[in-house]
């Protein structure tokens, strides 16, 4: 599961005769870059400038990496109108098709069986992203985790992700503040970042309706009905001085799109 969020990459792409790419954010700046990468896997980048300019967080769990991948993708497809399958091409360079399928789609999706199914967030759902300083790496985050789980915790997780789904799709912030818990990630990973597992534990009290960590982590993504963000997020101001940065980053339904200049 995945869920799209208000803020953006974009990738502008000329035909000037010679590749170069130039860049807003501490990336590579060669062919090694993901967003050059994902555009090669359709069509060579000779002849092609790439301008990055992101307000993506990178290495902090807020798909950074899946958004290039997208951005790189799209716009060799439109270029060149290939109408290639793009979730299959970007889940192929990431890995896995949750991040990629919410950016290129937008909304929440459910991914399984090489697909990802759509719906809309909830009219009234809204979130804050807790963004910390310091980086967790994506691979000592995946090391933290067990090849097997209990039986009892993997049950737990399933169930919870239904009610989640259930609760997103009906509106119903109960089942929404139930659905959110998780046996299988957060606290095997919480020695990469306790303090953001230490807040996350404490977003009923701080009156939203939970929080999870944002994929890999260690940012921590605050879910509230709307009525309640502005005071979720004046209380959260006063926890994060000198480790962390606070993000207003609304769900977006929009997916990704082409503007031709």
């Amino acid at each position: 599961m995945a869920a799209a969020l208000s803020l953006y990459l974009e990738l502008e792409v000329s035909e000037t005769g010679e590749f170069a790419l130039h860049s807003d954010l501490p990336m590579p700046s060669s062919r090694d870059n993901l967003c050059v990468r994902a555009f090669e896997r359709l069509h060579s980048a000779d002849g092609f400038e790439f301008r990055v300019r992101s307000k993506i967080p990178p290495a902090r769990g807020l798909g950074s990496s899946a958004a290039a991948i997208v951005a790189g993708l799209m716009s060799a497809d439109h270029l060149f109108e290939l109408d290639a399958d793009l979730l299959a091409e970007a889940s192929a360079v990431e890995g896995h098709p949750d991040n990629v399928a919410a950016a290129l789609l937008g909304g929440f999706v459910v991914c399984a069986d090489g697909k990802a199914t759509r719906f809309e967030p909830p009219t009234g759902l809204e979130a804050l992203a807790v963004v910390p300083d310091e980086k967790v790496s994506t691979r000592a985050a995946r090391a933290a985790l067990p090849a097997e789980v209990a039986l009892g915790d993997a049950v737990f997780n399933v169930a919870h992700a239904a009610l989640l789904t259930l609760g997103l799709v009906r509106g119903d912030w109960d089942q929404v503040a139930r659905g959110l818990a998780d046996r299988l990630h957060e606290q095997r990973r919480g020695s990469l970042f306790p303090r953001s597992l230490q807040l996350a534990e404490r977003a009923r009290a701080l009156g939203a309706l939970g929080a999870t960590i944002s994929g890999a982590g260690p940012t921590v993504l605050f879910w509230c009905f709307y009525e309640q963000t502005g005071a979720v997020a004046e209380r959260l101001r006063g926890e994060l001085d000198g480790w962390a940065t606070l993000l207003r980053t609304p769900f977006e339904q929009q997916g990704a799109f082409v503007d031709d200049l």
